[in-house]
């Protein structure tokens, strides 16, 4: 029903005016929707079906260097452009995926159309070991005979790292490389939880184990700092002896320069300094694009683009089935690898009779210790069923990364992969003091010496009994996990231990330990998966299943301010499962 109200017009008058009622309202809403409904259905469709991407000749592949890289690329968001236009939270940062990368690249290489790679940017968000991937990929490229140009305003390290293999670095007349040495810091909380009055009860096994350090120190350990030091330096090594190989510059110049902090340099110096080569506006590059072409009518082509240009289908009934598994691993839920799902997955490819083999590509730093357990058991049920399984590690796969692939056939890893972290902590936040602050009691019955016991340690604090409880199914955990690496290892379990203690190694130290077989990327993964399988004509098919645009754009409108995550990740890490294999969090610059 419509119902009127008077108001008073401009010249004093009244008059009547009209109030849309509650089914008025509600007409108006479906109308709307269902409009929009069919736009949006009309515009994806259209979308879809026209999703396929033809090169053209005198092609440039533009390889943009922004955003976030993660594993497995997504399908295109054919609404993600309009929603950041009117998001109130400001443009969303783009993801970019690794596969796709690398798959592109490999397209480039071997398709006459295209002319030449231009890495457009440094502001990729990535970790060493995918950047090596990357570079990797562009080395190949450019056996072909092809060429590879790179411009930007500011170089970050690791995105120099990547460039450092172009036959053209290019550099703002007002931009930098930011060739400055590596540092690595943490955050630490206990001094903020203290104010609140929240005490983490710490209970762990493996003197390196340093994951939990932030809840209870100040400062990093001595053994964090060696076990820091040793990766970071390793890292280090790795970029000096590719740009000192690429550019001409020996590590001892390549180290005077860090200390020189070549960030805060002219665009001159880096020229003269030997990291770039010409100085020029990003804006002019059309300029030198035509010079590199032989033509002012060359293309450019996107990353996105170029994942949807049309590869060759392979047709075989022999399948490698190639899962991602990419983060943190939680229990039942979660952004990263969720153990009941990733059970799920392992249990259907092993239901599949055409899959011959299994690779893994692992990234992640750990997680639930149980999760681990429960995924390290249905890869052990793929063994059994004749199917050899593969690893292939990207960035971390350490402690439940590394439990989750310590079973496998064969791992490989890329040299400065972060691996190991072999040992268990446990956590239990202590409220007594945030009670009292605010005026909480707790009273209670119980019928047992410990039916009593989860409260009274997160309510009271632990006592010298339940603390010891505690650490013996702790170190119960830690023994489960030694075993199973030892016998996925094939080495003693007192091995295991000795090199475990929780120590972070880079995937080069973790070859010569016996953590990993041999230096490779995914590529080298999944050949080894077809030897093994004794194959002659397979097709890889891929898990998880690529993810609905909409629900990624979704997933995507964050508006959580810093602080917010701050408060979240003390908040998560109290409400985490009791017992975790999580290698420590780190920030290297």
């Amino acid at each position: 029903m419509a119902v009127f109200n008077r108001t008073q017009t401009e010249d004093g008058q009244k008059r009547p005016r009209r109030r849309v009622g509650c089914l008025g309202g509600c007409l108006i809403f479906f109308t709307v929707y269902f409009i929009s409904s069919a736009l949006l259905g009309w515009l994806m469709g259209d979308m879809i079906n026209s999703s396929s991407v033809t090169l053209k000749k005198q092609t440039v592949y533009r390889l943009q260097m922004k955003g976030t890289l993660v594993e497995q690329g997504q399908e295109a968001n054919p609404f993600a452009a309009l929603f950041n236009n009117v998001s109130p939270y400001g443009q969303q940062e783009e993801t970019v995926g690794l596969d796709q990368i690398l798959s592109n690249i490999h397209l480039a290489k071997n398709d006459e159309r295209v002319l030449g790679i231009w890495l457009d940017g440094a502001e990729l968000g990535m970790a060493p070991a995918s950047a090596k991937a990357i570079r990797d990929a562009l080395t190949d490229f450019k056996q072909s005979g092809k060429w590879v140009i790179a411009s930007a305003k500011n170089y970050g390290q690791t995105n120099y790292y990547v460039a450092s293999v172009a036959d053209r670095i290019c550099i703002d007349p007002t931009g930098a490389v930011n060739w400055n040495g590596l540092a690595a810091q943490k955050m630490y909380y206990t001094r903020a939880m203290e104010k609140i009055g929240v005490e983490m009860q710490i209970l762990k096994v493996g003197t390196f184990k340093s994951a939990v350090e932030p809840f209870f120190r100040t400062s990093m350990s001595e053994a964090d700092k060696e076990q820091t030091k040793q990766y970071l330096e390793g890292i280090w090594k790795e970029y000096k002896s590719a740009v000192g190989n690429a550019r001409k510059l020996t590590f001892k110049e390549l180290d005077a320069l860090a200390d020189r902090y070549m960030g805060l340099q002219t665009a001159a110096e880096q020229v003269k300094a030997g990291l770039a080569d010409t100085i020029v506006y990003t804006q002019d590059m059309d300029s030198l694009l035509r010079v590199y072409t032989g033509t002012k009518d060359f293309n450019l082509i996107t990353t996105s683009q170029m994942a949807q240009v049309k590869r060759m289908k392979i047709n075989a009934k022999d399948k490698v089935a190639v899962v991602y598994l990419e983060g943190e691993i939680t229990d039942e839920s979660g952004d990263g690898i969720v153990g009941k799902e990733t059970v799920k997955t392992l249990k259907k490819i092993g239901k599949d009779k055409d899959v011959k083999a299994v690779v893994l590509r692992v990234n992640s730093p750990g997680g639930s210790a149980d999760a681990s357990e429960q995924i390290w058991h249905a890869i052990q049920n793929l063994k059994a069923k004749g199917l050899p399984v593969v690893v292939s590690m990207g960035d971390y796969a350490a402690s439940g990364g590394y439990y989750i692939s310590c079973g496998a056939d064969y791992i490989y890893a890329e040299p400065t992969t972060l691996t190991g972290s072999i040992g268990i902590f446990g956590t239990v936040p202590n409220v007594a003091k945030l009670r009292d602050k605010v005026g909480l009691d707790v009273d209670g019955i119980s019928t047992n010496r410990h039916s009593d016991l989860e409260a009274n340690m997160i309510y009271k604090g632990m006592n010298p009994e339940e603390h010891e409880l505690m650490q013996t199914m702790v170190e119960r955990g830690y023994d489960l996990f030694t075993s199973r690496c030892a016998a996925g290892r094939k080495v003693s379990q007192e091995y295991i231990k000795k090199i475990g203690e929780g120590r972070v190694w880079l995937g080069k130290e973790g070859r010569s330990l016996g953590l990993v077989d041999a230096m490779g990327n995914i590529d080298d993964a999944i050949a080894k998966a077809v030897e093994l399988a004794d194959l002659e004509h397979y097709e890889p098919v891929y898990y998880p299943e690529v993810v609905d645009p909409i629900d990624e754009l979704l997933k995507s409108m964050d508006n959580t301010t810093d602080e917010e995550r701050l408060i979240m990740k003390v908040r998560d890490f109290c409400s985490k499962p009791r017992i975790m294999a999580l290698m420590p969090e780190i920030e290297i610059r």
